[in-house]
């Protein structure tokens, strides 16, 4: 049992504290870890060893708990937690993306880390904080990992960086930077970004990472002296025995024959000689290599395919298609592609193809989110698909995975700065992204196509955007390294980095940045930004020159919104008992009604005609009355001292019998009486909404009192 012990730092203006001992003692790691009063309980656990699975079977989870923030699940019919949220699937894919590179090569075993949010202050965020649990537990577990991890949220307020901001301080900035690190020989090294940005410069994220890197460096000094008290000795991993004949063999068989596998240009190409050659590789040498070797030789098989990889880039600047270093592949550009949608295009790099549908709705169609951080509704999203067919695969379709989430999120992040206000257009957006066909970085693709469709489909962007990916092949030292512009499929395996920048003429909108070793230096840093922003900017031409501009008009087959403001005290009028006036302007006029609790009506139609009718009907409901408005208005009652008059549906004025006339009137039955339709004008309204009218002030007389059919709708003279 691990002896009950609190550590804590400051960090920033606000204190970590990390609590260990008395907790999921079974785990193979576990602590409390709080900041504010936001606390994440974080358990590592080592599992079986798996030898035969062919990769590392890592599973990272972030559990949400509704009872952290206070809440109950809203469903009437669930009331507990089950499928993770986007949020919590996003957090998961951060803690590993971050942690899973510093796991030994070697490494079979099942390892699991899980981070469950238990209390949630509203202030400060859970999932750097999962992260940095995910670090500690790591760390003093007997699983073998070369941590610890640091890791910081940064935000831009008005020039200044801001330390972990709190989410009303990440509201007013313009950049949101999530950045991971670890030290080796007493350098600190980027090994994780996620970040979002307002169309920023490359040089404000210099800054950031120079005003994080103290930070991160104190953070992993603490981690240390922690790990110090409560490390467990690492667990040995097994060997396996290496058979130095059967390597020999296999590089000598290999050593004028790969380069012409590896070096077919075309992907299903390429792929398909790699694998007959080492199908032939293990019948060639069948008789010196037993069949349980052949495992081993199939990795050696890998091994110098990646030492291949590696040397001609480093050596040779030599690519596998041929390429320069920083070329981007071949780019077209389509839009208008199918008939019926909103908007639609294709944008094409390479064998990177993304085939982009836009769908345009009405207010109503809204996402409406209640999750344990984000309550609300969101207008803009984007959705990314990757069916099997795209990689030249048969696999069985299900639901999107963590994978398909984070791309698609990755691309709504880096369009969402450019999107118009509800104000200036007033649908919901909703894009989805097709990867119908994948040779690397389809989530860069997606911008791309998604930009296309946007312009194509009328929606007002601001600027075009577009993404790029930047790789990296390093050797053995840091400074030793070559950097590879817009990467494809055998460079994102075998390379080590995949740095995503997503941007506009202005600036960055989103960076999202993963890798396979320790990680980057500064250095590597700042030439990757240079280089994305080169690759973006030819791009960007691209797409210009397929459509320069958004088109002025929407699609036929889009709907039509239009916004009017009412008093929010007369919205009950507007939606009536039980909703039996506003389903009788919906049903009537054939639109789409959504109110909000500002007075906000958006009325969503097919044509102009039927949502002017239902704009007319709405007004009319909820017309606010002036003192000298002109009406014509028929008498509903008669008094001894003068007449009721409606002026409008619901809203009726009292004529005084003095104001009947321009002469004396003895009896109000001389003038008026019930049906007649007669000008008047308001007079007077007095605290509690009643309206005084005057017939002979709107020119009413005896000798021109009738003025036919009463009128539904109000006038002004």
């Amino acid at each position: 049992m691990l002896e009950k012990k609190m550590f804590e730092f400051q960090l920033g203006d606000r204190k970590l504290e990390i609590k260990v001992g008395g907790l999921a003692e079974q785990a193979s790691g576990c602590c409390l870890i709080r900041y504010g009063d936001t606390s994440i309980l974080c358990t590592a656990q080592l599992g079986r060893n798996n030898p035969g699975m062919g990769f590392f079977p890592l599973t990272c989870d972030y559990e949400e708990r509704f009872y952290a923030a206070g809440k109950i699940l809203g469903s009437r019919f669930i009331r507990r937690e089950g499928r993770p949220s986007t949020e919590a699937v996003l957090t998961s894919r951060l803690i590993d993306r971050a942690v899973r590179p510093l796991f030994p090569k070697e490494l079979t075993n099942e390892v699991q880390v899980i981070a469950t949010c238990l209390s949630w202050d509203a202030e400060n965020d859970p999932s750097t904080l999962g992260l940095l649990g995910a670090s500690l537990v790591l760390g003093m577990s007997e699983i073998p990992w070369n941590g610890p991890v640091a890791v910081v949220r940064i935000g831009h307020i008005e020039n200044d960086f801001v330390l972990n901001p709190t989410y009303e301080q990440r509201e007013k900035g313009d950049l949101d930077l999530v950045l991971a690190s670890m030290e080796q020989k007493g350098e600190i090294l980027i090994n994780m970004i996620e970040s979002g940005a307002e169309e920023i410069s490359e040089e404000i994220f210099l800054g950031a990472y120079d005003f994080a890197k103290p930070f991160l460096k104190d953070i992993l000094e603490f981690q240390k002296n922690v790990l110090k008290e409560i490390a467990k000795p690492k667990a040995v991993i097994a060997s396996q025995e290496i058979d130095h004949l059967v390597v020999e063999k296999v590089k000598n068989y290999l050593s004028d024959k790969i380069e012409t596998a590896l070096y077919e240009i075309d992907k299903q190409k390429r792929s398909s000689a790699l694998e007959i050659l080492q199908e032939q590789m293990l019948v060639d040498l069948g008789g010196d290599i037993s069949e349980t070797n052949k495992t081993q030789a199939k990795n050696i098989f890998e091994e110098q395919i990646e030492k291949t990889f590696k040397e001609n880039i480093l050596k040779n600047d030599k690519r596998p298609d041929g390429r320069v270093l920083d070329e981007v592949r071949p780019i077209s550009c389509e839009i208008d592609i199918l008939p019926r949608t909103h908007g639609s295009s294709i944008f094409t790099r390479g064998e990177t193809r993304i085939l982009s549908i836009l769908t345009l709705g009405s207010h109503g169609d809204e996402l409406m989110m209640d999750n344990m951080e984000v309550s609300g509704k969101k207008r803009f999203l984007h959705h990314y698909n990757f069916p099997p067919y795209s990689v030249g695969e048969v696999k069985r379709m299900t639901g999107p995975g963590r994978r398909e989430i984070g791309h698609g999120m990755l691309a709504e992040k880096a369009l969402l700065p450019l999107i118009p206000s509800s104000e200036d257009f007033p649908y919901t957006i909703r894009l989805v992204s097709e990867a119908i066909s994948s040779n690397g970085s389809t989530s860069m693709a997606s911008v791309c196509a998604s930009t296309l469709s946007l312009m194509q489909a009328g929606v007002p962007i601001k600027r075009p955007v577009a993404g790029i990916s930047v790789g990296l092949v390093m050797g053995k030292k840091l400074d030793e390294y070559k950097l590879l512009t817009d990467i494809q499929g055998p460079e994102d395996h075998y390379g080590e980095m995949d740095f995503k920048v997503a941007g506009t003429s202005n600036g960055i909108t989103a960076i999202q940045m993963d890798v396979k070793t320790d990680g980057i230096t500064r250095e590597i840093f700042v030439e990757a930004l240079k280089k994305a922003k080169i690759a973006r900017e030819y791009i960007l031409s691209k797409i210009k020159e397929t459509i320069p501009e958004p088109n002025k008009s929407l699609s036929p087959y889009a709907p039509k919104v239009k916004i009017i403001q009412i008093n929010p005290d007369k919205i009950g009028m507007v939606i009536g008992t039980g909703g039996k006036v506003i389903n009788e302007i919906i049903d009537t006029c054939e639109v789409a009604i959504d109110i909000d609790d500002d007075g906000k009506v958006f009325v969503t139609g097919q044509t102009e005609e039927a949502m002017e009718k239902a704009i007319a009907w709405i007004k009319e409901i909820t017309h606010e009355f002036e003192i000298g408005e002109t009406f014509t208005g028929k008498v509903k009652k008669i008094f001894n001292f003068g007449a009721m008059v409606e002026i409008s549906p619901k809203q009726d004025g009292l004529v005084h019998i003095s104001e009947l006339a321009p002469f004396r009137v003895n009896s109000v039955e001389d003038v008026v009486k019930i049906g007649d339709v007669i000008p008047v004008k308001i007079i007077k309204i007095d605290e509690q909404g009643r309206v005084d009218l005057s017939a002979k002030q709107a020119g009413f007389s005896p000798e021109n009192k009738a003025l036919g059919q009463c009128q539904k709708k109000p006038f002004k003279n």
